[in-house]
């Protein structure tokens, strides 16, 4: 059973939202948000919001300009559509609109800062937060560009899908070694176009949307979290382990979990140790707020 809920997010924006199971029978069952990173989309949680729809209502988003929501332009006088405070306003929205509070949020990226800031605004709507493979410090300008010149490098548009699993995972100058969790995650954001197999997504607006935070340190909303929060690195994923177990230390209650043979899509690459690093600490909380 896959569902798709439509959510009204910030200016009226409609946005998809997925449920990849029946919820639970029990009236009260604890609410959950996943939030996917920058390109994805809620599918890529399709896995962990099956175990973890057992015994809670599991939602994934499509957060604005990804999957099947709207991808808003900017307009004169508009706030900015792809601005932090759009996902943060999308997120509140949907956890508002669909009665998931208190809610536990899991991001992944993009996905997790967007779910340690609306934890900071709004304390008395979030139980419980996982960080999953995202940094505090800012990235800068360099890494900007760098990402400005990875977009110009895809090879678009792929002949069939599989031809964007391989590239992805093999072929790409960023991949240092063959990363299947990388190729599977890329291929599951083309669809067929006309012409061959392209993005859902717009590569502008995502540069766009990235501009939004690269320059920015974000430790200070970090230290705001009040809820129970676990910070999940991939041994080799792009949050370190020095800035990890800073980030546990920030937080008031932090824990650290580390996935060996897993890069930055880590719940692609190792479910099975992403699901058996999640889990205890869902069932603390659970065991906490009964």
């Amino acid at each position: 059973m896959v569902q798709r809920i439509d959510v009204t997010g910030a200016d009226g924006l409609r946005l998809a939202a997925w449920e990849f199971r029946e919820p639970p029978a029990e009236q009260r069952a604890p609410g959950v948000l996943l939030l996917h990173g920058l390109m994805g989309r809620a599918l890529h949680w399709a896995g962990t919001a099956r175990w973890l729809g057992e015994h809670r209502r599991v939602v994934a988003l499509d957060q604005r300009g990804h999957g099947h929501s709207d991808r808003p332009a900017a307009a004169p006088g508009s706030t900015h559509p792809y601005g932090r405070e759009a996902f943060v306003a999308d997120a509140e929205a949907a956890v508002e609109q669909l009665g998931l509070a208190p809610v536990t949020l899991i991001g992944h990226s993009m996905g997790a800062l967007t779910a340690w800031q609306l934890a900071a605004r709004r304390p008395e709507l979030v139980q419980a937060l996982v960080i999953c493979d995202m940094r505090a410090s800012a990235l800068g300008e360099t890494s900007q560009q760098e990402w400005e010149e990875w977009f110009r490098r895809w090879p678009l548009p792929f002949p069939t899908q599989d031809a964007a699993r391989r590239w992805f995972g093999e072929d790409d100058p960023r991949v240092e070694r063959p990363d299947p969790g990388r190729g599977a995650f890329f291929a599951d954001v083309m669809h067929r176009a006309p012409d061959g197999w392209r993005p859902l997504f717009s590569r502008r607006q995502m540069l766009t949307a990235r501009e939004t935070w690269v320059h920015d340190a974000h430790w200070e909303e970090l230290a705001q979290v009040r809820c129970p929060t676990l910070v999940v690195r991939g041994l080799d994923g792009e949050l370190g382990r020095a800035e990890a177990q800073e980030m546990v230390r920030v937080l008031p209650e932090g824990q650290y979990a580390e996935i060996p043979d897993a890069g930055h899509y880590l719940h692609y690459d190792q479910p099975a140790a992403w699901r058996a690093a999640l889990e205890p600490f869902l069932e603390g909380v659970k065991a906490t707020t009964a």
